[in-house]
């Protein structure tokens, strides 16, 4: 009789709470046992067990020396402690997330490198120590502490603030161990700091925290395979490092397979540690192997060489054709070993699953046999027999209603399988009849389709002639409307070139006519100066007179009638209480508009264009000093862009004031509201005198009047050294007009009177402007040397005259065209324009000038000779052309020798007046004795 070794199953847990297996022998096994093939067993099923050649039993889970059991003991070739390893949190990725990494040191590269989990093989990267820093941050989370390297930090985070100390302390050690220690003194130094540090004296020694750190912490389980933990930045290493864990735990069963007494080298271990187990565990259930190996073997002997060849075959036949063909490529033989083991975990399955009915039946058997064993006495044995037997007899009779049930069904199967084949007979010979059918629906088919493709293609060759009689006809019309198109072209053409041609004739007639108007007033203006008329006569001048003056204000038909106010609201013709002034600025705005109708063609439309062709595509700030903006400054600035380029040049003249001061101008208001300035009253004086022809100051209700005031007070209280000088009314006021916008006239102003002109120009004293005037006279006598000597000869001084020039910059001394193309070149060349213009002035009518030979005439010619200025590209072009050369550097010098000669007088003047003083009280005492001797 056969004796068979019964082994005790207990189900048990880990300490981390997985469940597991423990066996304990009872008897001793039999040699020659019922043999079944380790391919059915089932690795890592908790609470089952499986069957090696030898009947040997052991437990479904088995794990590798590299992660040792939970519970178990540790692996025998490496000690425990000895060895910086284990679990650490990584951030990383482009998410920026926390990742589990193994870290393990290699003692020899001082380099650290950190895997996946503890069973891979390839690392995902590593990290040099040698030239690392460690520290940690008191505000990040706990246990957070970061590796800084020359190419970049590692962020780690360790389970508690200990093992976090301990990771630190001992990467320290590390550095200092592996550190490039030299010979000498140095190395001696260096041999004692390494001492130091391994004995405490350096670093605080902190406890190896149990379980977490070292081999132990191998035997934590490993992180779940999640999205978050795996690295697509290393996808080659993690195939490679799932293929080899794969392979780790297949390679056990094929050790037994090919070496049936490894398992019994095996057994021992894992018997000893069965029998440890606790007190508290459950209650064991036996199973009698016999019984197992018995059922099991009958059962898979016929199961097993199916399962093997399906195994050994389904890798090829199941295998994909690309990895079938492509056998070179790594990739293609990581795939081809993933799908191998696929394929024998699917089996592998299959197999736990008939264990598993296997060890089902004789679990009932035991237990009926256990029933049958506890029988007190034979009568109940007897009993319980019967009931077997009644119950096999049920059976048998249920059998045999299967067999009879099996046989008609087999035979209702041979009947549908007859009349199945009578169908496929029927199928096959309407498949026929069908086939024939389409053979002939085909061929009418073909002969429908010729046909009507025939009669498609007569239909298309209709329309085509259509198309092509439609073409046709489009194409005669089309020349036709051509030709029209043309005609009219030529005809629209023609008549815009007379209907140009007769403007220019109307503007040239018009020209003319205003020429003569002119002149004729100048004869009436000599012929009421004659002394030799009598009174009729003189009243029939002077009646010719009033209807020159009021005759064409309302004439329609001339093309440019003669407006009351220019575009800036000046008026053209200013109502002089004088009639012989009013004849000279009627005079003069004939001449004017007879300038700018011949002058319309030839000067300012191809100004215009040069304008628009520069300012395309230019904001007002994108404007750069150049030589071609200086040209087309002195042409003038048309009345379209004058505002946007005079913007720009105040501004640049200020950028660095506005910078500093943002809100400059309505701070200076709100301190205007605040307190009254010294000056105010002056200011209210000169308000209502300013641009008296003007329209946009004509009222005191006018809100540019309101406007200007707002700006002459607020620059009062931005330059306290000036304050308030007469004569800035009218630069602001111009401004004012230009701009539109009352805080840019207010920066023009400050640009005007602090950047551009001379230093103490607007003063008290007004020392600058004196200056001026000499250096005026010495360029008078270089650039027209006859007329100074006119002027001397009659002892007339011009500086009475030119003095209110330079001050107001010919604000209101020139007619407003000449003023604004003046102001044009002036905010961008700075003073210098103001002496080209006076010299122009004087040159333009110097030839009149001579012809004075009496010094009152001549003073009064010089009050209003700047009226009868009317060419202003004549005036222009003596400015800038005939007063050449004209050097800044000449200015400055002669400016400076004049100040200095100046300020000698203003003293010589100061030491008289306090030489006088002393003097006065005596004069007093004795002018009482004069008055008594009168």
């Amino acid at each position: 009789m056969m004796e068979f070794e019964k082994i005790t199953v207990t189900e048990e847990e880990y300490p981390d709470g997985t469940p597991c297996a423990a066996m304990s022998p009872a008897l001793p096994l039999q040699t020659g046992s019922p043999t079944v093939n380790d391919d059915i067993a089932a690795p890592g099923v908790p609470g089952e067990v499986t069957v090696n050649g030898m009947g040997a039993v052991r437990t479904g889970e088995q794990r590798n020396e590299a992660c040792p059991r939970p519970g178990g003991p540790e692996p025998k070739t490496k000690a425990s402690g000895t060895k910086l390893c284990g679990y650490l949190s990584k951030l990383g990725g482009r998410l920026k997330n926390w990742k589990s990494r193994w870290f393990t040191y290699e003692e020899g590269k001082c380099q650290l490198f950190y895997y996946r989990t503890a069973q891979d093989v390839n690392p995902l990267g590593r990290i040099e120590l040698c030239n690392a820093t460690f520290g940690y941050v008191l505000q990040a989370d706990r246990g957070t502490f970061e590796i800084e390297t020359p190419e970049r930090t590692y962020i780690l985070k360790a389970v508690s603030h200990q093992a976090m100390m301990y990771w630190l302390q001992q990467l320290q050690l590390k550095r200092w161990q592996n550190r490039d220690c030299p010979t000498g003194e140095s190395a001696q130094t260096c041999a004692d700091v390494q001492t130091q540090c391994a004995e405490g004296d350096f670093l605080p020694p902190v406890n190896s925290p149990t379980g977490v750190v070292g081999q132990e912490a191998a035997r934590l389980p490993a992180p779940q395979r999640h999205l978050s933990n795996v690295s697509f930045k290393h996808p080659v290493t993690e195939i490679q490092n799932s293929v080899h864990t794969l392979r780790v735990n297949r390679s056990p069963r094929e050790v037994t397979r090919s070496n049936p007494h490894c398992q019994e080298q095996q057994e021992p271990s894992g018997t000893e540690t069965n029998t440890k187990r606790s007190q508290d565990t459950p209650v064991p259930f036996t199973l009698d192997v016999a019984v197992l190996l018995a059922n099991s073997r009958r059962k898979t002997q016929s199961l097993s060489p199916t399962l093997r060849n399906k195994k050994k075959s389904g890798s090829l036949s199941t295998m994909p054709a690309e990895w079938r063909q492509i056998g070179t490529d790594p990739t293609s033989r990581l795939q081809q070993d993933v799908f191998s083991l696929t394929q024998e975990v699917k089996a592998q399955k299959e197999l736990v699953q008939l264990l598993q009915k296997a060890l089902e039946t004789v679990q009932r058997e035991k237990r009926a046999s256990a029933q049958f064993l506890s029988a007190e006495d034979e009568r109940e044995r007897q009993e319980l027999l019967r009931h077997r037997e009644r119950h096999a007899a049920d059976l048998s009779a249920q059998l045999e209603e299967l067999l009879r049930q099996k046989g008609a069904l087999e035979r209702s199967v041979a009947r549908k399988d007859g009349h199945i084949a009578e169908l496929q007979e029927h199928v096959v010979l309407m498949v026929e009849e069908s086939r024939a059918k389409q053979e002939v629906v085909l061929k009418l088919s073909e002969r429908v389709g010729a046909r009507s493709e025939a009669r498609a293609l007569q239909h298309q060759q209709a329309q085509v002639q259509n198309l092509k009689d439609d073409i046709e006809a489009y194409m005669i019309q089309n020349k036709f409307l051509n030709s029209e198109i043309y005609q009219l072209t030529q005809l629209w053409r023609n008549s815009s070139e007379q209907g140009r041609n007769l403007m220019v004739k109307c503007a040239y007639l018009e020209a003319k006519n205003c020429q003569v108007e002119s002149r004729y007033l100048g004869v009436l203006r000599k012929l009421q100066g004659t002394k030799g008329l009598d009174h009729a006569q003189k009243e029939e001048i002077k009646k010719l007179i009033e209807d020159a003056l009021q005759g064409d204000v309302n004439d329609a038909l001339k093309l440019n009638p003669v407006r009351e106010y220019d575009e800036y609201g000046f008026k053209i013709i200013p109502d002089y209480e004088v009639e012989d002034m009013r004849l000279l600025a009627k005079i003069q705005a004939l001449e004017i508009r007879s300038n700018n109708l011949l002058q319309q063609e030839a000067v300012d439309r191809p100004l215009l264009g040069r304008w628009a062709q520069y300012m395309s595509g230019r904001s007002s700030g994108e404007l750069a000093a150049s030589p071609e903006l200086k040209d087309l400054l002195r042409a003038g600035v048309p009345r379209e862009y004058r505002r946007q380029v005079w913007r720009w040049l105040v501004h640049g003249r200020t950028a660095s004031l506005r910078e500093r001061y943002p809100s400059r101008y309505q701070e200076l208001c709100g301190k205007t509201q605040a307190s009254q300035h010294p000056a105010f009253r002056q200011i209210q004086l000169d308000l209502h005198r300013t641009l008296t022809t003007n329209r946009c100051f004509s009222s005191p209700s006018n809100p540019a009047v309101q406007q200007l005031q707002r700006i002459l007070l607020a620059f009062s209280w931005q330059n306290p050294t000036i304050g308030y000088c007469q004569g800035l009314n009218r630069l602001a006021a111009i401004a004012l007009l230009v701009l539109q916008s009352e805080e840019d006239a207010f920066w023009c102003l400050v640009a005007v009177v602090e950047m551009i002109m001379p230093q103490d120009y607007y003063s008290k004293d007004l020392i600058a402007s004196q200056v001026d005037q000499r250096v005026l006279k010495d360029f008078m006598v270089e650039k027209m040397p006859r007329l100074m000597a006119h002027f001397e000869e009659h002892n007339i001084d011009v500086s009475l005259i030119t003095f209110n020039w330079f001050l107001v910059v010919f604000v209101e001394c020139l007619a407003s065209d000449i003023l604004l193309r003046l102001w044009d070149a002036f905010l961008y060349e700075g003073t210098k324009v103001i002496f080209r213009y006076t010299l122009a002035l004087f040159k333009y009518k110097e030839e009149d000038m001579l012809k004075i030979h009496d010094s009152v005439e001549i003073y009064q010619y010089l009050r209003f000779f700047t009226k009868t200025i009317s060419d202003s590209r004549r005036l222009t072009n003596i400015a800038f052309n005939e007063m050449n050369p004209f050097p800044l550097k000449q200015l400055r010098s002669r400016r400076a020798l004049h100040l200095e000669r100046l300020q000698a007088e203003l003293a010589q003047l100061r030491s008289l007046q306090e030489a006088f003083v002393p003097d006065s009280p005596d004069r007093k005492d004795k002018q009482p004795e004069d008055d008594e001797d009168a």
